[in-house]
């Protein structure tokens, strides 16, 4: 019962991580929360599910629909709601606002479009179950986890062994000092918005194939969680964002196990305070952020 329990938590856990990397991306170059990114979340899934629906296409093109299609949104949302404040200097708060009224925009979109109501992925899709002793595994469980993994890697080789990795990591020490050394600071902005809007996406397409609930108001909750994770694994840091929606994920789902399942919420957020209260920085943060 408890590993079943511990591999549901380790699905879970792995689609918030995506969600919170996003979150982690833009702050650490930015220092600004992206207060929309639960509605990007949202966007991927139903771009996702239109492209199932209308090339009767399996998971495969669902989720390279959702990663390209969300990736062009963030750069959109990042060239509207961010970029012509930071030009015009204005205040700390006015892009978090800006993101909130985004938000709003992308939930009225997504219901005129495609309705208000729940909707789940075709029943071609239903998942093949495999029993290995005392643990049931899906075959929705093993995409959810090979592709969480396979996006966390391939986020790690980039921002570690490439020139725009690179060029992210010194913006994200200092922006100013990243322009004095030549390095197009906009540039490496926009490619962030895109790369953190892509993993939201993908996560909004797994979340779906799993819970086959998908609706314009699911961001709501995820992207609330998904920045939880961030603060508990540290301001900016996408290592403690992957450990931490990790971590969340099996608290959750051992919460909802052997306690009672409509409090999975509260206890979960009761957990990251008494961490957050005994290591404010976070579990990989390392001091004070800017």
């Amino acid at each position: 019962m408890l590993l079943q329990q511990l591999v549901n938590g380790l699905m879970l856990g792995s689609t918030y991580s995506l969600i919170a990397i996003g979150y982690a991306l833009i702050f650490g170059v930015l220092g600004l929360v992206h207060l929309a990114h639960g509605e990007v979340f949202m966007m991927g899934a139903l771009i996702g599910l239109q492209l199932v629906l209308w090339l009767h296409a399996g998971p495969a093109v669902a989720l390279v629909g959702a990663l390209l299609g969300t990736a062009v949104l963030g750069i959109i949302i990042e060239l509207t709601a961010f970029r012509p404040i930071r030009a015009r200097h204005g205040p700390i708060f006015a892009p978090m606002v800006s993101t909130i009224g985004v938000g709003l925009i992308l939930q009225e979109v997504a219901t005129k479009a495609f309705g208000g109501e729940q909707v789940g992925f075709p029943h071609r899709l239903e998942p093949v179950t495999w029993r290995l002793g005392p643990i049931t595994i899906s075959s929705v469980q093993l995409l959810i986890l090979g592709v969480s993994l396979a996006l966390m890697v391939a986020l790690h080789l980039w921002v570690t062994r490439t020139r725009m990795g690179m060029a992210m990591r010194a913006s994200a020490e200092s922006t100013l000092t990243a322009r004095l050394l030549g390095i197009s600071t906009d540039r490496v902005i926009l490619v962030t918005f895109a790369v953190a809007s892509a993993l939201a996406g993908a996560a909004g397409v797994l979340v779906g194939l799993s819970f086959n609930a998908i609706s314009p108001f699911m961001g709501i909750d995820m992207g609330v969680k998904g920045l939880a994770i961030m603060l508990l694994g540290g301001l900016g840091n996408i290592y403690g964002a992957m450990v931490g929606g990790l971590l969340l994920g099996a608290i959750e789902v051992l919460s909802v196990a052997y306690l009672a399942s409509s409090y999975r919420d509260a206890f979960v957020f009761a957990v990251m305070i008494l961490i957050l209260i005994f290591r404010p920085q976070g579990l990989f943060g390392v001091g004070q952020v800017r």
